[in-house]
Order: structure tokens, then sequence, then C-alpha cells
């Protein structure tokens, strides 16, 4: 039976296009008015794939409404210096340990420099897909389902926030008595980076605890019960005590290389649930540790 999708290629699929109608002679030239030269490097390069999966060639005839797959070259990207560590496997789940700078998903700039593309490329994991989100800036367990068969159980486990989950974060010392709870409503708009709180029903809730203090910096304990954008970074900071390392927070610095030796310190620590298929209680941590500001490694 003919496949229906192309296979992956260095952890990337396909896109599909259907070609419109139109009076082109080939495919070729069809993808030249549209993309331009480089298309013809494309076909030459066998990116290009007919409704059969087979390569097409400069002389493909052109026929209207029929589907081609095209495998898109990434632009270059800053490699992230850090390696995935995997945690747990099995034939549902794998557990990853996710350094900073590392994408979750490919997006923007970001797509071969990205948890998914990373994990497809291993054997047995090119239908691999992250089960919830973490910020590209954020360390820390990420769990990804490995069948899609499975997939919608785990999605819904949290995005119906039943898992359980506990980060730490290094920040200033703040004289606020803890443990406290930050409630407030969080919004975050396309294009523009900081999610910020405005008036309204909260829709947002962190439980934080301050576990150790040097110097002027304390490390906290943050539980956020609720699952908006950059909850935990947005609640810290609007106690006073923005996290170290972020460039987001309380103000958007300038776009320039990252800074792989000044991480945002925040680390998504644990998570546990009650597992959607096997109905067993399953935890697992991060392997990894929060580095201290100079400031307070010489106090």
């Amino acid at each position: 039976m003919t496949k229906t999708h192309p296979p992956l290629r260095n952890g990337l699929n396909a896109v599909s296009m259907r070609l419109p109608a139109g009076s082109f002679a080939t495919v070729a030239e069809y993808l030249v008015s549209r993309f331009g030269e480089t298309a013809i490097e494309a076909v030459n390069s066998e990116n290009v794939l007919d409704e059969r999966l087979a390569p097409i060639d400069l002389d493909t005839q052109y026929r209207a409404n029929a589907t081609i797959w095209i495998y898109r070259e990434p632009a270059e990207e800053v490699a992230v210096p850090f390696d995935i560590e995997i945690v747990h496997r099995d034939d549902d789940l794998v557990v990853i340990d996710k350094p900073h700078f590392l994408a979750t998903m490919p997006r923007g700039r970001h797509v071969t420099e990205s948890v998914l593309v990373r994990l497809r490329r291993l054997p047995g994991l090119e239908a691999c897909s992250p089960a919830h989100r973490l910020d590209r800036l954020t360390a820390g367990v990420l769990i990804c389902t490995v069948r899609p068969e499975v997939r919608g159980a785990y999605h819904e486990l949290f995005a119906s926030g039943q898992a359980e989950k506990t980060y730490e974060a290094i920040a200033p010392v703040s004289d606020a008595e803890f443990p406290l709870t930050c409630t407030s409503r969080i919004v975050k708009e396309r294009g523009v980076l900081q999610a910020r709180e405005i008036t309204g029903a909260p829709n947002s809730e962190t439980v934080v605890s301050k576990v150790e203090t040097r110097g002027d910096f304390a490390r906290y304990e943050c539980r956020p019960i609720t699952g908006k954008t950059h909850q935990i970074r947005v609640h810290l900071n609007a106690l006073g005590i923005p996290i170290v390392g972020d460039p987001l927070y309380p103000e958007v610095l300038p776009d320039a290389a990252p800074d792989f030796t000044n991480p945002l310190r925040l680390l998504a620590k644990s998570i546990a649930f009650r597992d959607p298929i096997t109905s067993v209680l399953r935890e697992f941590r991060s392997h990894r540790t929060l580095d201290w500001p100079d400031q307070a490694k010489s106090k």
C-alpha cells in the first residue's frame, strides 16, 4: 500500500502542497514562480516528491490539484551546546531532562535546535510528540509521548491540570512571608514577548516557598497550580524578585546572541501524575541544578 505521508528526514517532516489551477508546463516552473530559483535546487536535491512519494525532476508535468510534498531546508541556527538527557523510556513515554536554550517544538528561528527534532532523529522515536510545553529558556523535566495512539490521553492529562509540577528558581531575596500564593489574570498577546497581568478574575495561581538564601539571592520552590505562559516568571517579577538571567522580565533586553553561561535560573524539577493508561502514580525528577550568581557564590 502506498504511504500517505513521506518519512522524516533528519527529524523533519515534509510539507504537503496542492497545486492550484494554472498554465504551468512543469511542477518546477510553478515552484520557481512561487519560491524563486532556490526551487530548482530543491528539485535537484530530491526534496520535492509527487503523490506516489517519488522524487520529481525538472521535466515532471504540472497537474492542477495534484499533491506534492516538499522537504524544506531550515535556516542555519546557533547550535545549543547541551545534550538532552533521557531519564525514562517505555512503550508510551520518553521523559527527558531538557537543557536551557533548547526549544520544545520547532518554531520561528528555532527548528532543528528543538527537542522534537532531536528526539525524532533517534531510532524508535520518529513519531514522538511533547505532551506539554516547556519554555525554551527553562530547563528540566519534559514528558513526550512515543506513539500517536496514546498522545490524546497524555495531552488531556496536562491540559486539565492533573499533573503536579514543581519548579526551582533563583532570584533576589524577598522580605515577604513565605510560603505565599500568587494569583492574577495573565494574558499573552501574539507577537508580544512579555506576558502581562491585567485586572479581572484570576486565571493563574502559583505557590512560592523560599528554600535557601545566599547573600542577596535565594532559591525558591514554585508550584504552579495553573499553566499560563511565563506564569512563574510573571509572578516572581510581580513580587519584585525577577528570576536571575531572565531576558524578558522586568524589561525586554536587546535581542543578542545567546549567552550560554548565563541561563534563566528556572528549572522544572519534578512532575508527578497518575498515568492515564495504567493508573499507576508516576514521578519524574530532573538531575540538573541551578548555578548561583557570582555574587551569591562569594558570600
